[in-house]
């Protein structure tokens, strides 16, 4: 069952981790990955840019050629003393890899190893950047702002959904934004799955941007569960908030717990979207979870209030239209990236630097990796790392 996004302690670990050498695999384990690309020696910490109970990210400085990366390191898992999984940083690197030359996911730069420790960091391009969580700030933007944000961003996940991979949790924490905004990459890609592995999937993400599908128990889900997430971002750009907040609190041994936290998302959904049924959606009530949700879910709420909550002064009739497509509850009836991209509302002009890029695409050289990495063996991924690039700075 889905639970709220929560952060464990902040592991605190120096430019070089802080794990034992024994607890490490070799390099020579990531086979199918970009070699790697030197040793941590070769670099200085500039300073760190995020961490939590995931690991940290630090940007680092190479010593001869200056060039800045951005370095995820993974911490141990709490309340153990064994090291970090290795593989799971292996796996990522592999999705980014596959991702390369999508001008809107952060880029894969290789792989870091310390001598010393045998730690693994994961290297990627440093841009000028925060997370949308830390930029936006609470203010909304205006219609024109948000439709180009937009546009980036979902021809980002469209490109990775091309791919087959599905990211599952993209929320403002895991979007990275220039200050003029010009500049927009997906980011953490740490709970990304292959849909050239067969389900069942699990449930990952952050319950405020969960799909209901997801929430519900439904283990052959698709990239739909992304253009979810990605209405709810389109919802928070225009309003500052977050609009299916998760209101619940979690414990992580307490499982009667787990299901009221689902209880309280669903009805954040519901309660704006109107509750679904057969009709609506078909299957709806032969999802694993449906009987008990609907055992206590208040009742009514049938309709849809989201025109009352953006009205036409907030969002004309074709922005209107996107949003109603991604939020949609059954998610047969749900927009694509590449079908939103195709809406109305994006026929006004875009920015000339959001055409370039896109244009520069087809000179680019096919990518590296054809490949998308097999799946691990099935985790518990509700304990929801925080954002890699939560509380990224400038210097």
């Amino acid at each position: 069952m889905a639970a709220c996004n929560r952060k464990r302690p902040a592991a605190v670990l120096d430019a070089v981790h802080a794990t034992t050498a024994q607890h490490q695999q070799s390099p020579t384990r990531c086979k199918r990955s970009r070699a790697f690309i030197g040793s941590t020696d070769d670099y200085v910490q500039v300073n760190s840019l995020g961490q939590g109970g995931f690991g940290v990210v630090l940007r680092v400085r190479h010593k001869v050629t200056k060039k800045d990366l951005a370095v995820k390191f993974l911490s141990s898992p709490d309340d153990t003393e064994e090291g970090p999984d290795v593989e799971d940083l292996y796996r990522e690197a592999r999705f980014l890899e596959a991702c390369e030359g999508n001008p809107y996911v952060v880029g894969f730069e290789g792989l870091l190893h310390s001598p010393d420790t045998g730690d693994v960091g994961l290297a990627m391009e440093y841009v000028e950047a925060s997370s949308l969580e830390d930029r936006r700030a609470g203010q909304p933007l205006p219609e024109s702002m948000a439709r180009d944000f937009m546009w980036k961003l979902l021809t980002g996940a469209e490109m990775m959904h091309d791919r087959h991979v599905v990211h599952r949790d993209i929320k403002p924490g895991n979007i990275l934004v220039g200050e003029t905004r010009e500049l927009v990459k997906i980011c953490d890609l740490g709970l990304a799955i292959s849909l050239s592995d067969k389900p069942p999937y699990s449930q990952a993400g952050t319950a405020s941007y969960m799909a209901p599908e997801m929430i519900l128990g439904k283990r052959d889900y698709d990239a739909l569960v992304d253009t979810w997430s990605i209405g709810c971002v389109f919802a928070e750009l225009l309003t500052g908030k977050t609009l299916f907040a998760c209101d619940g609190e979690d414990d992580d041994d307490d499982d009667d717990n787990k299901i009221k936290v689902d209880i309280y998302q669903l009805w954040s959904i519901f309660r704006v979207l109107g509750v679904p049924d057969e009709r609506t959606w078909p299957g709806f009530t032969s999802l694993p979870h449906t009987t008990e949700a609907l055992r206590l879910l208040p009742a009514g709420h049938n309709h849809s209030r989201l025109r009352d909550l953006f009205p036409e002064e907030k969002l004309s009739e074709e922005g209107f239209r996107l949003l109603q497509g991604l939020l949609t509850c059954n998610p047969d009836k749900r927009l694509t990236a590449a079908a939103a991209l195709k809406q109305p509302w994006f026929a006004a002009p875009r920015s000339a630097a959001a055409a370039a890029n896109v244009d520069a695409l087809s000179e680019k050289k096919a990518p590296r990796i054809k490949f998308i990495p097999p799946a691990m063996p099935e985790k518990n991924l509700l304990k929801i790392p925080a954002a890699a690039w939560n509380a990224a700075q400038r210097v």
